[in-house]
């Protein structure tokens, strides 16, 4: 008896919806992809309680003929790839012919569609065609799509929250606005504008349109390129940092990608500039030739494979470090109202109400997003990148740490400086913190360091696992001048070690040890020397609470300013903050205005 039949068609194309549709998200996702390769300028995504009622597309593409809006919803139709050479040439974001036929799987859909004369118009309810007539003449498309997993009921019954499945939608938008900078984007929620942007072509406007002004104003401009690809974009000044990687947006030939590595070079060119556990605001867009990329290995085109990725990721790695050396990071002291902060708590206080844990852990940046826009509407001005040059132009001395001078210590712990720009607040551990780091990563970087015999050799015992462990990489430690044996059951004895080791010297010891055992197979020496250098730095600073002496607060700025990267400590909290003159008036109402802004 035959067992293997060949599925329904409206089977088929629920069960693929399984992969393209996952959530409200992934509808908006592939109608606005349609729109953007059908040509469209301008595009509005209309939602009716977050998409789970119903999403509305309307864009200004060229729009289909009457065969064409019938057959775009048959699977594996599409008008982008004719043969199997096409896949290695893409030129659009969908290729796969699988989306409206999953869509239409599982929802309500009703299509109207022109190209500038008579209109079609198709209604389709769960992959059933109900109607097929004439509609307007309106060049263009508008589809709507509704009741979203009506008929799969275990699927609708897992969808998230509304504010969930408005932040997914949100935060794609938001992404999709960048990489197509020169589309007019339109998202609205039960009437609600939550994004607009003009169209114009210009990345940092629509940065601006997300993050607000602020952020767009500490953004740096970068660009670079070699032999196989060419990256331009903004990365944010280490100061701008998020909890989440999502803000980190790369855009591969204006297809908005996730890659795990990409990442990975760009958040390691801020090490030290920032806390390890944050993440800068990147927007960067990687042009190359489309054969040397392959999108055509996940239904949403997401995930992405590079040839030659060794290539890209030094590139990458170059541009960042190069657009944050050499440059003043000293952040400014913001100066804000007290209703400010009473409006942010306020709308903090409404969103935890309303908002699961769920939604704070999956969607944080958007909600960020959201209260950025309620407290500062977003202003379009045509001369935005002029604005913020001349805002970094009235900065301090770009490139080096300007020339100040102390004037009195608070706490124990904070140095007050003042120059003729402004004042500066110094930390004073966070200050030595560097320059121990940047001494202990020269000494430990020289290859015929010098070493030190101990008076007392030091022996340390170990546990069983850790002395096999330690035996294994015995010759780390002899590399970096010490001098150390096995002696006796699971311990050793250090009879010398490497001249940069001063102070607590046992404790020093003891803690490189921890690390080597730690690192074991994954050893990097750069990392390790990373990892010690931190360490001693952090040891050997000066203590909160300590009172030093105007000599030993100026000795202190002047090493500082012979740093690299003076700007932060080891950890990447900042050294120094800056008050302009202009603020200092703000703040005591000596600027002319009545009132703060």
């Amino acid at each position: 008896m035959q067992s293997i039949k060949i599925m329904d068609e409206i089977l088929a194309n629920k069960i693929a919806a399984g992969e393209v549709v996952e959530r409200c998200a992934s509808v908006v996702k592939e109608l606005v992809e349609n729109s953007i390769d059908a040509g469209s300028t301008e595009i509005k995504v209309e939602l009716k309680e977050a998409g789970t009622k119903e999403i509305k597309v309307i864009d200004n593409g060229k729009g289909m003929g009457k065969e064409d809006a019938v057959l775009a919803f048959s699977r594996h139709a599409t008008s982008k790839i004719k043969d199997e050479d096409d896949l290695y040439h893409l030129a659009t974001l969908g290729f796969r012919g699988e989306a409206l036929a999953s869509i239409a799987a599982v929802s309500k859909v009703d299509l109207k569609t022109s190209e500038g004369s008579i209109g079609t118009h198709v209604i389709i309810n769960g992959g059933k065609i109900k109607e097929v007539g004439k509609g307007d003449a309106r060049k263009g498309t508008i589809i709507t799509v509704s009741e979203l997993f009506y008929n799969t009921p275990a699927r609708l019954k897992h969808m998230k929250s509304l504010y969930t499945e408005l932040a997914s939608i949100t935060d794609y938008m938001n992404k999709l606005a960048l990489s197509r900078p020169d589309i007019r984007f339109t998202l609205s929620n039960n009437d609600n504008i939550s994004l607009q942007t003009d169209g114009s072509g210009n990345q940092l406007k629509v940065i601006k349109s997300i993050h607000g002004s602020d952020v767009a104003r500490k953004m740096i401009k970068v660009a670079g390129e070699n032999d196989d690809y060419s990256v331009t974009g903004y990365i944010s000044k280490p100061e701008i940092h998020r909890s989440s990687r999502n803000n980190m947006v790369t855009i591969v030939n204006g297809r908005v990608v996730r890659n795990i590595d990409i990442n990975r070079v760009i958040n390691d060119a801020y090490h030290s500039y920032k806390p390890d556990n944050r993440y800068p605001i990147t927007v960067l867009n990687i042009e190359v030739d489309p054969s040397v990329i392959d999108v055509n290995i996940h239904p949403t085109k997401m995930d992405i494979k590079f040839s030659k990725k060794d290539t890209l990721l030094e590139l990458l790695k170059n541009i960042v470090i190069e657009a944050i050396s050499h440059r003043n990071l000293i952040p400014k002291a913001e100066v804000f109202p007290k209703e400010k902060y009473e409006n942010l708590s306020l709308d903090l206080e409404r969103e935890s109400k309303i908002i699961t844990n769920d939604f704070y852990k999956e969607e944080e940046k958007v909600l960020e997003n959201y209260l950025i826009k309620e407290e500062e509407p977003y202003q379009v001005k045509e001369n935005i990148e002029n604005d913020i040059e001349i805002s970094r132009d009235e900065e301090n001395n770009e490139g080096e740490m300007p020339e100040m001078y102390p004037v009195g210590l608070v706490h124990g712990t904070y140095i007050i400086c003042q120059n003729e720009k402004g004042m500066y607040i110094i930390d004073q551990h966070a200050a030595k913190e560097r320059c121990n780091y940047e001494k202990f990563k020269k000494e430990m970087g020289r290859p015929n360091v010098s070493s030190i015999a101990l008076l007392f050799p030091i022996i340390i015992e170990l546990s069983n696992n850790d002395f096999i462990i330690l035996k294994e990489n015995m010759q780390i430690l002899k590399d970096l001048k010490f001098n150390v044996e096995e002696f006796g059951i699971n311990s050793v004895i250090v009879k010398e070690h490497p001249a940069w080791i001063t102070g607590d010297v046992e404790y020093t010891i003891r803690k490189i040890i921890e690390i080597v055992i730690a690192t074991r197979k994954d050893f990097d020496i750069e990392k390790f020397n990373e990892k010690v250098a931190t360490m001693m730095s952090c040891k050997k600073a000066i203590k909160a609470n300590t009172n030093i002496t105007m000599e030993e607060m100026e000795a202190l700025i002047n090493d500082l300013r012979k740093c690299k990267n003076p700007y932060n400590c080891p950890h990447g909290r900042p050294t120094t903050i800056y008050y302009s003159n202009y603020d200092l008036e703000k703040l005591f109402k000596r600027s002319g205005f009545d009132t703060i802004k």
